[in-house]
């Protein structure tokens, strides 16, 4: 890094790697102090691409200029480039391996959430990042968006009590779009459970800290998937209700829905689809005024900002991310017997 300025790599440039590439691109616009040096992905038609990318959450994408060195090979990338940080963007059964890698080449690492398929590759991640001094982070775009922010401040400030119950719900239509079909293929994404409900899981997580036990019913529809709908409780020793639900058969017009409530003993945050209302007891409801920005931006200005601080990022943790996996894989488990209660 010279005069704060950040190379970067970017590996994958499918639904979610777009996205990246778009904020990039917005970033080196608006005179950011970080440059995208290249992309790979082993698929080079990937990157000549001018149409938008299929996703969930609706990102800015825009035509893919080449300002910018383009590989299919990733090690080849990192060999031949000089750069500050990898950006992954790749399937989560690769997740680990390619961090790792990147790491023991004297790269700072952003991966793609989850952390991985596992708690034991978590634990590899971490153990390279520290063996080699280089900062790792993952990506879990809620902690950073706007109105889970939102959230997140009036749990930790108190200001409403205690929290009574909450329930989360995310789901859309069934992911068709993938790389040789990876999403719907347990061994490489872990199912709903792990790819998209994960994301409440990890607020959950951030929020509440981890549960004594959990609960989870879960179904199977596309075969070799893993789950595709699942449900769960979660129990903490104060005995507040919590609940996460995620569902991707939700087919037809749909679309897509993120959204939460939580009540507290002095108020209630909801959010739909329409955004964030408060609805503090004894006082009109407030919209409250949150930046316009969503999470996938303000996560990588947040990376970015560590970096050049030499400061650890201590709103997303590796340690902290990894919890949230080893939550998720007590849910499989409870999902796997039936719904039996299961003690983390």
């Amino acid at each position: 890094m010279k005069d704060g300025m950040l190379r970067v790599g970017l590996v994958g440039v499918g639904a979610m790697g777009s996205g990246h590439l778009s904020n990039y691109l917005r970033l080196m616009r608006e005179g950011q102090k970080v440059q995208l040096v290249a992309v790979c992905d082993v698929r080079p038609e990937q990157m000549e691409r001018k149409d938008n990318a299929d996703l969930n959450i609706e990102i800015q994408h825009e035509t893919f200029e080449a300002h910018y060195n383009k590989y299919t090979n990733y090690l080849e990338m990192l060999d031949k480039e000089d750069l500050d940080y990898v950006d992954f963007a790749v399937p989560t059964y690769l997740h680990a391996k390619l961090a790792i890698q990147a790491l023991e080449t004297g790269h700072h690492v952003l991966s793609e959430k989850p952390m991985a398929m596992t708690v034991q590759e978590c634990e590899q991640m971490i153990e390279a990042s520290m063996r080699t001094g280089k900062t790792l982070m993952v990506a879990h775009c809620l902690r950073f968006w706007p109105a889970y922010e939102e959230l997140k401040r009036i749990v930790d400030s108190g200001e409403w009590g205690a929290v009574v119950s909450a329930m989360f719900f995310r789901g859309g239509s069934t992911p068709m779009w993938s790389f040789e079909d990876w999403l719907r293929k347990k061994e490489k994404s872990g199912g709903v459970l792990l790819d998209q409900h994960v994301h409440d899981v990890d607020t959950i997580h951030w929020l509440f800290g981890t549960p004594e036990s959990v609960q989870t019913l879960a179904r199977n529809v596309i075969p070799g998937s893993g789950y595709d709908a699942v449900s769960t409780n979660y129990f903490y020793p104060d005995g507040k209700v919590v609940n996460a639900m995620d569902d991707w058969t939700i087919n037809g017009d749909f679309g897509f829905e993120m959204i939460f409530r939580v009540n507290f003993e002095k108020g209630c945050a909801v959010l739909t689809r329409d955004g964030l209302t408060l609805y503090p007891v004894g006082q009109p409801a407030v919209v409250p005024d949150l930046p316009a920005d969503d999470g996938y931006y303000r996560e990588m200005l947040y990376f970015q900002s560590c970096l050049r601080a030499g400061t650890a990022p201590e709103r997303c943790t590796p340690l902290s991310t990894m919890e949230t996996i080893r939550i998720a894989q007590a849910e499989q488990l409870s999902a796997d017997r039936g719904g039996e209660r299961v003690r983390l």
